[in-house]
Protein backbone atom coordinates (compact mmCIF):
# COMPACT_ATOMS: atom_id res chain seq x y z
CA UNK A 1 0.00 0.00 0.00
CA UNK A 2 2.92 2.34 0.69
CA UNK A 3 4.10 1.92 -2.90
CA UNK A 4 0.70 3.07 -4.21
CA UNK A 5 0.82 6.00 -1.79
CA UNK A 6 4.26 7.01 -3.06
CA UNK A 7 2.96 6.86 -6.65
CA UNK A 8 0.14 9.26 -5.70
CA UNK A 9 2.69 11.60 -4.11
CA UNK A 10 4.80 11.53 -7.27
CA UNK A 11 1.72 12.36 -9.34
CA UNK A 12 0.97 15.21 -6.93
CA UNK A 13 4.51 16.55 -7.46
CA UNK A 14 4.09 16.46 -11.23
CA UNK A 15 0.77 18.29 -10.94
CA UNK A 16 2.48 20.93 -8.79
CA UNK A 17 4.82 21.80 -11.64
CA UNK A 18 1.96 21.73 -14.16
CA UNK A 19 -0.05 24.12 -12.01
CA UNK A 20 2.98 26.36 -11.52
CA UNK A 21 3.42 26.56 -15.29
CA UNK A 22 -0.27 27.42 -15.73
CA UNK A 23 -0.03 30.21 -13.13
CA UNK A 24 3.00 31.64 -14.94
CA UNK A 25 1.03 31.53 -18.17
CA UNK A 26 -1.85 33.47 -16.57
CA UNK A 27 0.62 36.03 -15.23
CA UNK A 28 2.20 36.36 -18.68
CA UNK A 29 -1.12 36.91 -20.44
CA UNK A 30 -2.22 39.56 -17.97
CA UNK A 31 1.11 41.36 -17.56
CA UNK A 32 1.98 41.70 -21.27
CA UNK A 33 1.30 45.16 -22.68
CA UNK A 34 -1.58 45.23 -25.18
CA UNK A 35 -0.50 46.96 -28.39
CA UNK A 36 -1.19 47.20 -32.12
CA UNK A 37 1.26 46.48 -34.92
CA UNK A 38 1.58 50.20 -35.66
CA UNK A 39 2.35 51.03 -32.02
CA UNK A 40 5.20 48.52 -32.05
CA UNK A 41 6.71 50.07 -35.19
CA UNK A 42 6.35 53.59 -33.83
CA UNK A 43 7.92 52.69 -30.47
CA UNK A 44 10.83 50.91 -32.11
CA UNK A 45 11.45 53.88 -34.42
CA UNK A 46 11.36 56.31 -31.49
CA UNK A 47 13.80 54.27 -29.42
CA UNK A 48 16.12 53.84 -32.42
CA UNK A 49 16.16 57.60 -32.97
CA UNK A 50 17.17 58.18 -29.34
CA UNK A 51 19.70 55.42 -28.59
CA UNK A 52 20.11 53.51 -31.84
CA UNK A 53 18.51 50.43 -33.33
CA UNK A 54 18.72 46.96 -31.85
CA UNK A 55 18.34 48.11 -28.23
CA UNK A 56 14.59 47.98 -27.77
CA UNK A 57 12.73 45.15 -25.99
CA UNK A 58 9.15 44.91 -24.77
CA UNK A 59 6.80 42.17 -23.56
CA UNK A 60 3.52 42.55 -25.43
CA UNK A 61 0.33 40.93 -26.65
CA UNK A 62 -1.07 41.51 -30.14
CA UNK A 63 -4.28 40.30 -31.78
CA UNK A 64 -4.37 39.93 -35.55
CA UNK A 65 -4.66 37.69 -38.59
CA UNK A 66 -2.05 35.26 -39.94
CA UNK A 67 -0.69 36.06 -43.38
CA UNK A 68 2.32 34.77 -45.31
CA UNK A 69 3.33 34.95 -48.96
CA UNK A 70 4.80 31.45 -49.23
CA UNK A 71 3.15 29.10 -46.70
CA UNK A 72 4.19 25.65 -45.60
CA UNK A 73 2.30 22.63 -46.91
CA UNK A 74 1.45 20.12 -44.18
CA UNK A 75 2.87 16.61 -44.54
CA UNK A 76 -0.26 14.43 -44.43
CA UNK A 77 -3.17 16.60 -45.58
CA UNK A 78 -1.31 19.06 -47.81
CA UNK A 79 -2.94 22.13 -46.25
CA UNK A 80 -1.28 25.58 -46.34
CA UNK A 81 -0.16 26.74 -42.89
CA UNK A 82 2.61 28.45 -40.93
CA UNK A 83 3.14 25.57 -38.47
CA UNK A 84 2.29 21.89 -38.47
CA UNK A 85 3.01 18.77 -36.44
CA UNK A 86 2.42 15.35 -37.97
CA UNK A 87 2.81 11.89 -36.46
CA UNK A 88 2.54 8.26 -37.48
CA UNK A 89 1.77 5.88 -34.61
CA UNK A 90 1.96 2.08 -34.78
CA UNK A 91 -0.84 0.39 -32.86
CA UNK A 92 -0.22 -3.22 -31.90
CA UNK A 93 -1.15 -6.00 -29.50
CA UNK A 94 1.29 -7.61 -27.11
CA UNK A 95 0.89 -10.50 -24.71
CA UNK A 96 2.18 -9.62 -21.25
CA UNK A 97 2.54 -11.65 -18.06
CA UNK A 98 1.52 -10.07 -14.74
CA UNK A 99 0.99 -11.21 -11.19
CA UNK A 100 -2.57 -10.87 -9.85
CA UNK A 101 -3.71 -10.03 -6.31
CA UNK A 102 -3.49 -13.71 -5.32
CA UNK A 103 0.12 -13.94 -6.42
CA UNK A 104 -0.70 -16.02 -9.49
CA UNK A 105 0.78 -15.29 -12.91
CA UNK A 106 -1.66 -14.21 -15.59
CA UNK A 107 -1.21 -13.70 -19.33
CA UNK A 108 -3.26 -11.10 -21.12
CA UNK A 109 -3.20 -9.19 -24.39
CA UNK A 110 -2.73 -5.42 -24.22
CA UNK A 111 -3.11 -2.84 -26.97
CA UNK A 112 -0.12 -0.53 -27.20
CA UNK A 113 1.14 2.38 -29.28
CA UNK A 114 4.59 3.47 -30.42
CA UNK A 115 5.65 6.51 -32.42
CA UNK A 116 7.00 5.64 -35.85
CA UNK A 117 7.64 9.21 -36.99
CA UNK A 118 7.04 12.72 -35.69
CA UNK A 119 7.69 15.88 -37.67
CA UNK A 120 7.01 19.54 -37.02
CA UNK A 121 7.88 22.62 -39.00
CA UNK A 122 7.23 26.34 -38.75
CA UNK A 123 8.12 29.54 -40.55
CA UNK A 124 7.94 33.27 -39.71
CA UNK A 125 4.73 35.01 -40.74
CA UNK A 126 3.02 38.39 -40.63
CA UNK A 127 0.45 39.23 -37.98
CA UNK A 128 -1.90 41.76 -39.55
CA UNK A 129 -4.34 44.02 -37.67
CA UNK A 130 -6.23 47.19 -38.65
CA UNK A 131 -3.14 49.34 -38.05
CA UNK A 132 -0.53 47.38 -40.00
CA UNK A 133 1.56 44.24 -39.63
CA UNK A 134 4.39 42.80 -37.57
CA UNK A 135 6.59 39.75 -38.15
CA UNK A 136 6.22 36.74 -35.83
CA UNK A 137 8.89 34.09 -35.38
CA UNK A 138 6.95 31.12 -33.89
CA UNK A 139 10.04 29.10 -32.89
CA UNK A 140 9.85 28.14 -29.21
CA UNK A 141 6.22 29.20 -28.75
CA UNK A 142 3.42 27.31 -27.02
CA UNK A 143 1.24 27.05 -30.12
CA UNK A 144 -2.46 26.23 -30.11
CA UNK A 145 -3.29 24.28 -33.24
CA UNK A 146 -6.25 22.86 -35.14
CA UNK A 147 -6.40 19.08 -35.51
CA UNK A 148 -7.03 18.28 -39.18
CA UNK A 149 -6.32 14.55 -39.20
CA UNK A 150 -6.68 11.62 -36.81
CA UNK A 151 -7.08 8.50 -38.94
CA UNK A 152 -6.45 4.84 -38.17
CA UNK A 153 -5.52 2.63 -41.09
CA UNK A 154 -5.37 -1.16 -40.89
CA UNK A 155 -1.96 -1.81 -42.40
CA UNK A 156 0.66 -4.52 -41.86
CA UNK A 157 4.40 -4.02 -41.62
CA UNK A 158 5.65 -7.56 -41.08
CA UNK A 159 5.96 -7.23 -37.33
CA UNK A 160 3.96 -9.55 -35.10
CA UNK A 161 0.93 -8.02 -33.46
CA UNK A 162 0.66 -4.94 -35.70
CA UNK A 163 -2.97 -3.83 -36.04
CA UNK A 164 -2.33 -0.76 -38.16
CA UNK A 165 -1.12 2.82 -38.10
CA UNK A 166 -2.67 6.05 -36.85
CA UNK A 167 -1.94 9.24 -38.81
CA UNK A 168 -2.38 12.52 -36.96
CA UNK A 169 -1.80 16.12 -37.93
CA UNK A 170 -2.44 19.51 -36.35
CA UNK A 171 -1.57 22.92 -37.74
CA UNK A 172 -1.81 26.69 -37.47
CA UNK A 173 -3.77 27.65 -40.59
CA UNK A 174 -3.65 30.81 -42.67
CA UNK A 175 -6.04 33.76 -42.33
CA UNK A 176 -7.01 32.95 -38.75
CA UNK A 177 -7.13 35.54 -35.97
CA UNK A 178 -4.63 34.73 -33.23
CA UNK A 179 -3.28 36.20 -30.02
CA UNK A 180 0.50 36.42 -29.74
CA UNK A 181 1.99 36.99 -26.29
CA UNK A 182 5.74 37.39 -26.58
CA UNK A 183 8.81 39.59 -26.73
CA UNK A 184 8.98 42.42 -29.27
CA UNK A 185 12.45 43.42 -30.39
CA UNK A 186 14.25 45.30 -33.18
CA UNK A 187 17.44 43.25 -32.89
CA UNK A 188 17.30 42.19 -36.56
CA UNK A 189 16.66 45.73 -37.80
CA UNK A 190 12.90 45.30 -37.91
CA UNK A 191 10.26 44.63 -35.29
CA UNK A 192 9.84 40.89 -34.62
CA UNK A 193 7.74 39.06 -32.04
CA UNK A 194 9.55 36.06 -30.61
CA UNK A 195 10.47 34.03 -27.55
CA UNK A 196 11.27 36.08 -24.41
CA UNK A 197 14.65 35.69 -22.75
CA UNK A 198 12.99 35.85 -19.31
CA UNK A 199 11.85 32.31 -18.45
CA UNK A 200 8.98 33.70 -16.33
CA UNK A 201 7.50 35.26 -19.46
CA UNK A 202 5.72 32.67 -21.58
CA UNK A 203 5.63 32.75 -25.37
CA UNK A 204 2.08 31.93 -26.44
CA UNK A 205 0.35 31.77 -29.83
CA UNK A 206 -3.35 31.10 -29.35
CA UNK A 207 -6.45 30.94 -31.53
CA UNK A 208 -8.42 32.29 -28.54
CA UNK A 209 -8.76 35.96 -27.65
CA UNK A 210 -7.15 37.27 -24.47
CA UNK A 211 -10.23 37.00 -22.25
CA UNK A 212 -11.13 33.46 -23.33
CA UNK A 213 -7.54 32.22 -23.10
CA UNK A 214 -6.99 33.66 -19.61
CA UNK A 215 -10.30 32.20 -18.40
CA UNK A 216 -9.47 28.72 -19.76
CA UNK A 217 -5.99 28.69 -18.25
CA UNK A 218 -7.35 29.84 -14.87
CA UNK A 219 -9.93 27.02 -14.87
CA UNK A 220 -7.25 24.47 -15.77
CA UNK A 221 -5.04 25.79 -12.97
CA UNK A 222 -7.88 25.40 -10.46
CA UNK A 223 -8.61 21.83 -11.59
CA UNK A 224 -4.90 20.94 -11.48
CA UNK A 225 -4.57 22.40 -7.97
CA UNK A 226 -7.54 20.37 -6.71
CA UNK A 227 -6.13 17.21 -8.31
CA UNK A 228 -2.71 17.90 -6.80
CA UNK A 229 -4.15 18.29 -3.29
CA UNK A 230 -6.33 15.19 -3.74
CA UNK A 231 -3.41 13.00 -4.88
CA UNK A 232 -1.24 14.25 -2.03
CA UNK A 233 -3.99 13.52 0.49
CA UNK A 234 -4.63 10.01 -0.84
CA UNK A 235 -0.91 9.27 -0.98
CA UNK A 236 -0.28 10.36 2.61
CA UNK A 237 -3.36 8.48 3.83
CA UNK A 238 -2.27 5.22 2.19
CA UNK A 239 1.22 5.51 3.63
CA UNK A 240 -0.20 6.26 7.09
CA UNK A 241 -2.57 3.28 6.93
CA UNK A 242 0.29 1.02 5.92
CA UNK A 243 2.43 2.25 8.80
CA UNK A 244 -0.38 1.78 11.34
CA UNK A 245 -1.30 -1.71 10.16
Amino acid sequence: MSIIGIIFLIISGILFWVQRNQKQKIFSIKSARKVTAAELTETASGVAAEIGGGNWRDYVKVWGKIQVADPLVSEHTGQPCVYYQSKVLREYEETVTTRNADGEMERKTERKTETVSSHKQSLPFQLVDDSGSVEVNPEGADIETVEVMNEFRRERDGRSGTLGFRYTESLLPLNRNILVVGAASDLTGQVVLGKPTDSDHKYVISLKDEETLASNVEKNAEITFASMVGCAGVGLLLILIDLVT
